[in-house]
């Protein structure tokens, strides 16, 4: 895989804002969610093929 050259006049890199408080806070409560829901998919995946007694 080559390197892409920059065009004379075009900048490829972008400096991106910070997050807002709200922002951080609707991004942490997703997250929260995708993880709960992936743990909770992830134990009934073990309980099953047996590898973990239901609770």
């Amino acid at each position: 895989m080559g390197l892409i050259k920059e065009p004379k006049d075009i900048d490829f890199s972008t400096k991106s804002e910070p997050w807002t408080e709200q922002e951080l806070s609707e991004f942490r409560k997703i997250m929260q969610e995708i993880k709960s829901r992936n743990a909770k998919i992830k134990q009934e995946s073990l309980q099953e093929t047996g590898k973990v007694q239901p609770t």
